[in-house]
């Protein structure tokens, strides 16, 4: 019961996530990140503070990046847990003149801890695994670059493309379906759990994790 209960706490954070960021809470997003959280995204990498604030930046400006969940798989090893939430990013922007949409399906896999009673996220790292981009109007006419679209992984080039059209330096290295860099994210996931499990008062920083990146 207890194990079943850590899993439905973990849950709740992972869509109030999603519930306050997307409504612009900052004060409650702050809550669901530990004091040591880091966040990687296509467009940011960095700690939960930092995330933040630019997220709120970049909501005054009229970004608007949305999230959709779906279905959870949780593994919990006494204060530690990896949850993977099979997700949608939508964003709406304009590329070449004409306001498009774009649709980004993956997971977000994220290492918790629980920390003074209660799990928090350490790490979240998305993994991006196909996108597409559309005309919000359906008569529109849009031809993109080809070279700059071949430029950035499968899993997000969509996506990345319009970043880079409203102004983002976009990280190039994310991970994807199959390849290096998801393989190297499972590994840090397995050692997470093993962590606690060789040592239950074990608690820090994720392993590794990357130095702030400034957000343009």
């Amino acid at each position: 019961m207890e194990d079943l209960l850590d899993r439905l706490s973990v849950r709740e954070v992972v869509e109030n996530w999603a519930v306050w960021r997307d409504a612009a809470d900052w004060e409650r997003f702050a809550t669901v990140w530990a004091p040591h959280g880091r966040m990687m995204a296509t467009w940011f990498q960095g700690s939960a503070e930092e995330f933040i604030e630019a997220s709120r930046a970049g909501f005054d400006r009229g970004v608007r990046i949305l999230h959709f969940l779906g279905g959870s798989q949780i593994d919990v090893v006494g204060t530690h847990a990896v949850a993977q939430t099979k997700m949608t990013i939508s964003q709406r922007g304009s590329v070449h003149g004409v306001e498009c949409d774009v649709v980004c399906t993956g997971r977000f896999y994220d290492l918790f801890e629980r920390v003074q009673g209660r799990w928090a996220i350490v790490h979240r790292q998305p993994i991006y695994e196909s996108d597409r981009l559309d005309p919000v109007d359906p008569a529109a006419s849009l031809t993109l670059d080809g070279s700059l679209l071949a430029a950035f992984p499968v899993g997000y080039r969509h996506l990345a493309y319009l970043q880079t059209q409203l102004g983002y330096e976009v990280k190039r290295d994310m991970p994807g379906l199959t390849g290096p860099e998801v393989r190297a994210l499972y590994a840090r996931g397995a050692s997470w759990l093993e962590i606690d499990d060789a040592n239950p008062a074990a608690s820090g920083s994720a392993p590794g994790t990357e130095p702030a990146r400034e957000l343009r």
